[in-house]
């Protein structure tokens, strides 16, 4: 997880030799009218399939597919491998002469160039194919000195009558099309216009309910109005005198990145009600197409009622039809409450400045969100008491406990009952349990056969823990035994495993094949969903609730998911994530991640784009500081919430830790 693996697979490509013949080509070419590369000499069955020339010389493969035997000759010499079915085959052995398709093919061309021979001699003669229009001109030229003015005046009315009613059917057809585009053409558009009233009859719904709740507010705050009016004014004001912090802000709320040294921890935002509001409207504005999508999403259901019978509507008026413009204010609420990260606190997870290999793998609160653990590939877990780190003002932090494992570590998991009880997993496929009091290792688990790269206490059932690994095994295994007490195959490598936080028997787990796999472990023979829609390996899965899933992969995007839904609900994009592990969290509301731009990212869950990033700065040990920032690859390899809160722990590659609350 910590060193970063690359998950696209493998392509290989087979190069077919091309050659030129001039003199089959130009046969060819004769063959097919003196077109050269036309449609016919693209389909016809006596194409070579790799040179698409008339096949000279057929040779037939021992897997059954027929060439040129100067063709199949060269790419036989280039990569010894058939080029229809990439089959293995040797020149000498593996080819035999086609007799019948040569003869077939000697016929053909002696049937096509005699049949065009016989149309130039044709052409040179004067002679021509002769039409059903051609023959009725002979006829009546030569007929013609023997018909009368009155047999001219009936053929000349007959072919009158029939000129007109040619153009009548020609006319009705091209008005029938015409007709019938308009038709479909109007009635797109009519279900358009249809389907817009209904959105405007629901808007004006809600701005009369809106309008509503504010005069019921206004009448019990009757200072409100002048208040407002003043606040406006000093908002006004207060905008002109600070411009470059407005402007900051702007910068923030918009672009949404800020740097960690751009911001001091002391700052305090202007507490003006005015002010905020004009804030969250700007915010408001540079989302507004992802919040238009948002707001239809949730009002799908009355627009849905809005479309049926009024006998049907006026059945289904009884049900409450607010829910959905209760969902988009608390989601439009949520997203604009926070502008920025600031940050509270830097740590570093290495103190030897001449250790390039400071990545942090792994950051965990414990049940209480006192204490959290991070580690990485140092081989050590740190634990730090979080308001020591918050309340003091010193640049270097020591851990409360230091624990030292024997390889590199992926993952770490605390215990949700027991407060001192630390899962971990390693590099060597070892899943160990420590006392976090003591620092002392209690259990390990070596079932594994590759590098395990993820570890996960069940909330539920607090013995129970899962395991993922490289082996393309989920275990289980229970601090009541010395040994799993189940093992799940997957077909592809495991990268993550996370249970359900309100079940004890529900367990998530990406892995390499794209794919989000959702298990309930008394049945463990197949699946109870899989979520397909990542085009690369699934790196992490977070519960956002009992019942939505959210998924990180290396093809830069995360999804969200619903355990009931097969289908993606939501993909949020704006990171960069191709090869490395870079970290995922979410408190149930706003999601958290890692960018290999040495940023970290916030997401709101109901909006795809994110809402602000934050920007780590480059830091080099003594031996890099002749490096330029070009040069630098660092990435945020981990995320963590502090839950029920606005905090936010995330690292970087090079071990430093920010400590950032959401403001």
């Amino acid at each position: 997880m910590a060193s970063g693996r690359s998950s696209g697979s493998a392509s290989s490509s087979t190069t077919t030799p091309q050659r030129s013949r001039p003199s089959k080509r130009q046969h060819s070419t004769i063959l097919n009218g003196g077109v050269e590369g036309s449609f016919e000499d693209k389909n016809d069955d006596f194409l070579c399939p790799i040179c698409y020339e008339l096949i000279e010389e057929a040779h037939i493969t021992r897997c059954g597919h027929t060439f040129c035997f100067q063709c199949i000759c060269k790419a036989l010499e280039a990569n010894g491998r058939c080029p229809k079915c990439s089959s293995a085959l040797s020149r000498r052995e593996h080819i035999f002469p086609n007799f019948l398709l040569n003869q077939l093919i000697s016929k053909h061309k002696a049937h096509v160039v005699g049949a065009q021979e016989l149309g130039l001699t044709r052409e040179n003669s004067g002679d021509s194919i002769h039409g059903p229009a051609d023959g009725l001109r002979d006829f009546v030229a030569s007929e013609s000195q023997n018909l009368s003015l009155p047999d001219v005046n009936v053929m000349l009315e007959v072919l009158t009558q029939r000129k007109h009613l040619l153009e009548a059917e020609s006319c009705a057809v091209q008005n029938k099309l015409l007709h019938e585009f308009l038709k479909h053409l109007l009635q797109q558009k009519e279900e358009h216009l249809e389907h817009l009233t209904r959105e405007v009859t629901l808007i004006k719904r809600d701005i009369d309910e809106v309008e509503g709740i504010l005069k019921d507010v206004q009448t019990k705050c009757p200072k409100l109005d002048a208040e407002i009016t003043v606040k406006k004014k000093e908002s006004s004001q207060a905008e002109s005198m600070e411009t470059e912090i407005s402007e900051k802000k702007d910068e923030m709320s918009v672009s949404g990145e800020v740097s960690g040294s751009d911001i001091n921890s002391s700052q305090k935002p202007i507490d003006n009600s005015a002010t905020a509001l004009a804030t969250r409207r700007k915010r408001m504005h540079a989302h507004f197409d992802d919040f238009v999508e948002c707001y239809f999403s949730s009002r799908a259901k009355e627009l849905m009622f809005g479309g049926q019978s009024d006998k049907t509507a006026a059945a289904s008026s009884s049900l409450p039809d607010s829910s959905g413009l209760d969902v988009f204010r608390e989601n439009l609420v949520k997203f604009s409450r926070y502008s920025t990260l600031r940050p509270l606190a830097t740590l570093n997870y290495s103190s030897d400045m001449f250790n390039n290999s400071t990545i942090v793998s792994s950051i965990e609160f414990d049940k209480d969100n006192e204490f959290f653990a991070i580690a990485g590939v140092t081989k050590r877990i740190k634990v730090f008491d979080y308001r020591s780190v918050i309340r003091d003002t010193i640049d270097i932090y020591y851990p409360c406990i230091e624990m030292v494992s024997s390889s590199k570590i992926s993952c770490v998991s605390w215990n949700s009952y027991h407060k001192g009880i630390l899962a971990s997993s390693d590099y060597e496929g070892t899943v160990a349990v420590w006392d976090a009091v003591t620092g002392q290792c209690t259990k390990t688990f070596q079932e594994h056969e590759k590098r395990c790269w993820s570890v996960d206490f069940n909330d539920v059932d607090t013995r129970l823990i899962a395991s993922g690994s490289d082996d393309a095994r989920v275990k289980l295994w229970s601090l009541n035994f010395n040994h799993s007490v189940a093992s799940l195959e997957a077909k592809a490598n495991v990268c993550c495993v996370k249970f359900n936080p309100r079940s004890s028997c529900h367990l998530a787990f990406g892995s390499a094949d794209h794919c989000v796999h959702y298990y309930d472990l008394r049945n463990m023979k197949e699946p109870l969903s899989v979520f397909k829609g990542h085009r690369k390996a699934v790196s992490y899965v977070k519960f956002l609730n009992k019942e939505e899933i959210v998924s990180a992969s290396t093809d830069s995007q995360l999804k969200m998911w619903n355990i009931n839904n097969p289908h993606c609900l939501r993909s949020f994009v704006g990171h960069i994530n191709e090869k490395n592990f870079v970290g995922l969290a979410t408190n149930g509301d706003y999601v958290a991640c890692g960018s290999e731009n040495n940023s970290l990212y916030v997401y709101y869950k109901g909006l795809t784009k994110r809402l602000f990033s934050f920007k780590f700065d480059a830091v080099r040990s003594v031996l890099e500081n002749e490096r330029k920032e070009d040069d630098v690859n660092e990435f945020v390899s981990a995320v963590c919430w502090r839950q029920h809160s606005n905090v936010v722990v995330a690292a970087n590659s090079q071990g430093i830790i920010q400590v950032l609350e959401l403001v």
